[in-house]
Order: C-alpha cells, then structure tokens, then sequence
C-alpha cells in the first residue's frame, strides 16, 4: 500500500512538473515577445520566480535600447536572488548597477547586490575575502542611500560581518599559539590587535600577547632568555592596566612571576 501511494504521490509530482514546463514552453513557442512579455511579468507578480525568469531570458535580446531594458535586467536578476542563486545574483546585480545608473530600480539593485554578497559570506574559519567584499558593497550602499528605511539592516549586517573578519584574525594568530610557533603567534596577534582596536576579541588577543611571550622566553635558549621575559612583562604590564579584573589575571600573574623571578636572579649573577 505505501508503495502505491509513494508511486502515485511520485507521479503527481512529475506531471505537476512536466505541466509547468509545458506551460512555459508553450508560451516561449508562440515566439511572440510581446505576450512572452506579458506572461513574464505575470509570473513575477505571482512570484514563480524560475517560470518568469526564463521567459525574461527569452526577452532580454529584444528590449535591448527600449525603455523596457532595465526592468527585464532587474527582475531577471531579482528572481536569482528570490531562488537562492546568490552568486549569479550579485553579478547580475552588479552588472545592472554599473549600466542603469539612472534606472528607477538603482537603489534596489544596490541594495540588492550587497544582500547577495552577505547571503554568501563564509563562516570565520574560511577565507573571509568574500566578506571583506561583501561590507565594502553594504558601505557604498549606507553612503549613497542614508535615509534609506533600510538602513537598520545594513548597520546589522556590517557589524556582522566585522564580527567574522575579528573572528578570522583570532582564528588565524591562535593557530600559530596551538603549533607551538610562538614567535609568530605574537606577531599574529600584534597584528590583529593593531588591524581591529576595538574587537570583541581585545581581551583575548592581548592575554594570548602574554602567554606567547612568556612561552617564547621559557623555550628560548639562554642567551635569549632574559630578554624575552622582560618583553613578555611589557605585554603583561600594558594587559593588567587594561583589564584589572580579568578571568585571566590569575594565570598571568603565575607567569609574571616566574618571569620576575628570572630576571632578578639573573641581576644577581650579573
């Protein structure tokens, strides 16, 4: 019996399918672009975004140089966008934004575009140049629209997605303290901190400063040693002014004091 229903309900499925395309085909084989035309823009409104946009495709090479040119290239790339074909999307979106500067649909498509790049950002762990990409477009749109109603929305997006690159920078500088590469850890994390001042990430970036360094100076040869606690120190120093009560204080008062300790014991010897 559920075998029976499973075919029935497959057929059902199948020859919805086959209708729509049938109708679709049998509106694009009247070759007449005007009811071709029509019919798209019917489909739009009822949002049957795949149906209207291949009888827009069908349009497009007819309404080139007519004041029709920029709608079709519009809804074309919006029903990209309604599928979820983000990266097709943003590149019809830009496209359109850089040939009908003075279209009625520019703010849109602007808008547009940078939600396409948003919608395609990768989480932190990845390469994050699509992101970097992405908050570039959503500032240009801020910049060229700022009594856009929207604007809320894009202030959201752009913290967002400083959020993943703050993440990245961290992610990136932690590797190197996870491998042991101390050395590079500190600079990693230096630069993080000099890239993005006001992170989430501050307090992290500034104990994992200290822990690199008091790691660096404890593996380093001898020779070196002295000098790589009292830099360590230096990044102990500048992190207990600035978070005096921190989770980490403890554990980085530990440090310090064997540092401490080094340095006046080897004062001594001196």
């Amino acid at each position: 019996m559920k075998k029976t229903l499973f075919y029935i309900a497959g057929t059902l499925v199948l020859m919805m399918l086959h209708s729509a395309c049938s109708n679709v085909q049998r509106i694009l084989n009247t070759r007449d672009t005007e009811v071709i035309y029509e019919q798209a823009l019917n489909y739009y409104a009822a949002e049957k975004w795949a149906k209207a946009y291949d009888l827009l495709e069908f349009c497009e090479p007819y309404v080139r140089n007519t004041e029709r040119e920029d709608t079709v290239s519009f809804y074309m790339a919006r029903c990209s966008f309604m599928l979820h074909q983000y990266g097709p999307a943003a590149t019809q979106f830009d496209d359109f934004r850089h040939t009908y500067g003075r279209s009625v649909f520019i703010e849109n498509a602007e808008a547009l575009y940078a939600i396409s790049l948003y919608n395609m950002c990768p989480p932190p762990e990845r390469d994050q140049s699509r992101t970097t990409q992405a908050i570039v477009a959503i500032s240009e749109f801020m910049a060229h629209y700022p009594d856009s109603p929207q604007m809320p929305v894009f202030q959201d997006m752009t913290k967002e997605l400083t959020w993943r690159l703050h993440e990245k920078a961290f992610i990136n500088a932690y590797t190197y303290y996870k491998i042991e590469r101390y050395d590079s850890a500190i600079i990693a994390f230096r630069n993080a901190l000099k890239k993005y001042p006001t992170t989430h990430k501050r307090e992290e970036l500034m104990y994992y400063i200290v822990m690199s360094g008091y790691k660096f100076a404890d593996s380093s040869v001898e020779a070196k040693r002295y000098e790589r606690y009292m830099t360590m120190l230096d990044s102990y120093y500048s992190f207990v002014m600035e978070y005096p009560e921190s989770k980490y204080k403890k554990e980085l008062d530990d440090a310090a004091e064997v540092a401490k300790r080094y340095i006046e014991k080897n004062k001594k010897e001196e």
